[in-house]
């Protein structure tokens, strides 16, 4: 009975992490081209690629070391890059018009005690 739990809650790891690699790479497919080369990042066309190879790998063969390596991919994305795109386009929390500024902390601007 604890082998058929185990192996539900793999597969809902499992599930997550595909999720996870699917939002990544449709992400990473609506950036604009000249983003990445504006954040100097690597190119769309390679970004694609790796999103791509890693969400095949984990519908089609599910390799457990091919699958970590494609999460490590997928994460490296989300946390490094996408960030870096959207301070490029415009997007994200600095730049929605909402007069936040780069020395505005989370509780409203920094004054330097002023």
């Amino acid at each position: 009975m604890l082998l058929v739990s185990f192996g539900s809650v793999v597969s809902f790891i499992f599930l997550g992490l595909l999720l996870l690699s699917i939002y990544a790479l449709v992400n990473a497919a609506i950036q604009r081209e000249d983003a990445y080369r504006a954040a100097d990042k690597q190119t769309k066309p390679f970004w694609l690629l790796v999103l791509g190879v890693t969400v095949a790998v984990q519908l089609f063969l599910g390799m457990l070391l091919l699958v970590l390596a494609g999460t490590v991919a997928t994460i490296v994305y989300l946390v490094d890059v996408r960030p870096a795109l959207r301070a490029v386009s415009g997007g994200g929390r600095g730049n929605r018009g909402g007069g936040w500024s780069s020395s505005d902390g989370p509780y409203g601007p920094y004054n330097g005690n002023r």
